[in-house]
């Protein structure tokens, strides 16, 4: 087994493809040692991304009243979870929350709003102006708007935006378990209409919402067909009032055996650790870089508190690494 976990690691190195089968066999080897597993990881990601890690801030830019019934979120109009409700922020606010996360150490940040779509043509213009400023502080820019058309996000590549970021959240399997309200495809749509649109995209899901391992490596294997830039890792922080408040918590080693194969099958890809790295790898945190992320998101979620982007930047530090973006 230890031969194929070299074989695999050197064709990973060569941007040659790891299969569905050979994904469940890391899953096998790592289960009963994670630690080698998570070093050969360790190596691939230093192979393409050397010692950088960047970082990424965002800001809930409008929160709650979502029609989606997605499991997870507390967002949603179907649950009653108590999470903040309100009308989009604007412009000033968001630009001032790009100079916060500037500030605290982000290389990248992200305009998000609930909901299917944005539909006000103001709310647009002032996404398209904020865009603008974000970039002149030095900083790259990012929004999740929801469901997105070639037209609109032509207009968001005129208006300079870098990247777009829409979740798939899961294996397509495996989808109709956490949301009935809208398709698998029309997430896919709206990936493949920013990437026309020249965009960098930035989509992945959340581990631990009940699906198994063979559903994690089919999200990999889509997320790798469709060629996106940046895979958010998010894990399940339960919330209470969701349908999933009471999922239990997958253990940190097999989190991390999970982040270990996405790397192999994703290898020259950003990987972000995001929301639910606290929670859910409790102590094992840093090894979360080790085992192939290349990204923390930093500071707050949407509806839940991070931690000081100062510790954040001190685990990157102290793993030996260098929190810069290229």
């Amino acid at each position: 087994m230890e031969q194929l976990i070299e074989t695999l690691k050197q064709r990973a190195v060569e941007k040659m493809d790891v299969d569905f089968e050979e994904g469940l066999a890391l899953f096998r080897y790592g289960m009963g040692k994670p630690f080698a597993l998570i070093a050969a990881a360790a190596e691939i990601r230093e192979h393409f991304k050397g010692k950088r890690v960047n970082l990424c801030g965002i800001i809930n830019a409008k929160s709650g009243l979502c029609p989606e019934d997605c499991a997870f979120c507390a967002q949603s109009v179907h649950y009653s979870t108590g999470a903040p409700e309100y009308p989009f922020i604007g412009k000033e606010a968001i630009i001032e929350g790009a100079r916060q996360a500037k500030a605290a150490g982000a290389h990248l940040f992200g305009i998000i709003t609930s909901g299917t779509r944005v539909k006000s043509e103001k709310e647009w213009n002032e996404i398209y102006g904020a865009v603008g400023e974000i970039n002149k502080l030095g900083i790259k820019s990012c929004v999740s708007l929801g469901m997105l058309d070639v037209d609109r996000a032509r207009k968001l590549k005129e208006a300079g935006l870098f990247r777009y970021h829409h979740n798939l959240e899961t294996a397509r399997s495996y989808f109709d378990n956490i949301c009935t309200t809208h398709a698998y495809q029309e997430d896919i749509a709206t990936i493949m209409a920013a990437q026309s649109a020249g965009l960098s995209t930035c989509s992945g899901g959340i581990i631990g919402m009940g699906e198994s391992m063979e559903q994690r490596i089919e999200l990999a294997m889509t997320l790798k067909e469709l060629d996106v830039d940046c895979i958010p890792f998010n894990i399940l922080d339960p919330r209470p009032g969701t349908p999933l408040q009471d999922m239990e918590h997958i253990s940190p080693l097999e989190l991390l055996v999970t982040i270990a194969i996405f790397r192999f099958v994703l290898p020259d890809k950003d990987i972000k650790l995001c929301g639910g790295k606290e929670t859910n790898l409790r102590q094992l945190l840093p090894l979360g870089i080790v085992a192939g992320c290349n990204s923390l998101m930093i500071g707050n979620y949407l509806t839940t508190p991070g931690r000081s982007p100062e510790l954040d930047i001190e685990i990157v530090r102290d793993l030996g690494l260098d929190p810069v973006f290229e």
